[in-house]
């Protein structure tokens, strides 16, 4: 068996499935059931001072006819007393010493705030914290969550002022609500992050009601934007992530979330940079055993691979990740369809002729019975067709050989070396 242990910049857990700070993880209970089910850690619903929620809360996006392709919420932190919450993660480390309870935090951008519950929360024996710069709703109206962490300035500074008194290792979440993540990342390392988390949920509005035209959800009629999450934005997270872990800049450990449901999405995010991940609307989806699932297929993974420890795979991938002008403009792939699998849907006729290439054909064999045929001399290898194709296998995209690879970068600087040559011989 693999060795399944995380430590993302000296906070250990069991593994690297942690739970993230959201409905799940708002009491004493829960998390001490999802560590009865094998979560490695939990980072608790964000404290702060309690506030009031509404109902309703939540709305889901379907998609295709799956359930919670996307998740929006309107919720805000807990809405618990302080301590409350410190008297149940104090008796929740007593009972789970080796499962990694990280507090998430969240007070108005003053000095004395971030002092004094740092060391409110570190003194219930917490094995981390997490400084929420990502809700974006409700809290961001009062100066605090996304509009502390869409401000580069403002997430170096609350994070310098928390780091003050820290003891145990802190971790920065970020927002993706801004252009450019790895720009905060980068004020956060600077402030003195042990480590950052990415991303929080995304602003968003789940639907309108076309009947009654209230927004979904609605309160009493009326309607706000929401933080989105689930698998719908699981893309998005992931290159947030990767473009983080490839910045020389941001040298720390990251804790990677966003649309994570399986093992095999833990993994993408565990090769792009990621420590260890977190979970929260697959948990919210399906309940707490789906972590027994992750476990095994970690497991089996690894060994398959003959890896000993989830360590071989943090940031395997991030190398290949690059910029686009780094891309070889010489590599070449073409569609080919097996008609012997091929169904003659036509989808991928329909979809080259109308919105790619216009290079699959339909022929008509010596039996008369049409069939589908790419010229692969027209074929721009945009993989289109094999997308949109049903039956697996019937269309694969094969490499062509090809001349000496070269990328843009490297044709302008050679243009620009024929270039200056050309003026010098012209002087």
């Amino acid at each position: 068996m693999a060795d399944l242990r995380a430590n993302l910049a000296g906070i250990q857990s069991p593994n690297p499935f942690w739970l993230a700070s959201a409905p799940p993880t708002n009491s004493g209970y829960q998390v001490q059931r999802a560590f009865e089910a094998g979560w490695g850690g939990a980072v608790w619903k964000t404290l702060g001072e309690p506030i009031l929620n509404v109902s309703s809360r939540f709305a889901a996006v379907s998609f295709n006819g799956q359930r919670v392709a996307g998740f929006n919420n309107i919720e805000l932190i807990t809405d618990r007393p302080l301590e409350v919450n410190l008297k149940e993660i104090e008796d929740t480390k007593k009972k789970f010493p080796n499962n990694a309870i990280i507090a998430s935090l969240m007070v108005e951008p003053k000095r004395e705030k971030w002092h004094e519950i740092v060391k409110k929360v570190e003194a219930v024996g917490v094995d981390g914290l997490e400084l929420n710069f990502g809700c974006p709703h409700g809290m961001a109206e009062r100066g605090m969550g996304a509009a502390s962490g869409q401000v580069p300035e403002l997430v170096e500074k609350q994070t310098y002022w928390a780091k003050e008194v820290a003891t145990t290792p802190l971790i920065v979440k970020l927002t993706p609500n801004i252009t450019d993540i790895t720009v905060t990342a980068k004020s956060a390392v600077e402030g003195g992050a042990d480590a950052v988390s990415m991303i929080n949920t995304i602003n968003s509005l789940a639907g309108v009601d076309i009947h009654s035209w209230n927004t979904i959800p609605h309160v009493n009629g009326k309607g706000a934007h929401g933080g989105y999450c689930g698998p719908a934005v699981k893309p998005i997270a992931l290159n947030m992530v990767a473009e983080c872990a490839r910045n020389p800049y941001i040298n720390v450990p990251i804790s990677g979330m966003g649309g994570i449901s399986s093992w095999q999405d833990a993994v993408e995010f565990m090769l792009m940079g990621a420590s260890a991940v977190q979970v929260c609307t697959a948990a919210m989806h399906h309940g707490f055993s789906i972590v027994e699932d992750m476990i095994d297929g970690l497991n089996n993974y690894l060994d398959e691979r003959g890896l000993s420890a989830i360590s071989d795979l943090v940031g395997g991938a991030v190398s290949k990740y690059r910029d686009w002008g780094d891309l070889d403009l010489n590599h070449k792939v073409v569609a080919r369809i097996n008609n012997e699998t091929c169904i003659n849907c036509n989808k991928c006729h329909i979809s080259c002729e109308d919105t790619s290439h216009q290079c699959i054909d339909i022929l008509k064999g010596e039996n008369g019975k049409e069939y589908l045929q790419v010229r692969e001399e027209d074929c721009v290898g945009c993989n289109l067709c094999s997308i949109v194709c049903p039956v697996d296998g019937a269309i694969s995209m094969i490499e062509i050989p090809s001349d000496k690879p070269m990328t843009w970068n490297e044709r302008q600087a050679a243009l620009s070396g024929t270039l200056v040559s050309t003026l010098k011989a012209a002087e």
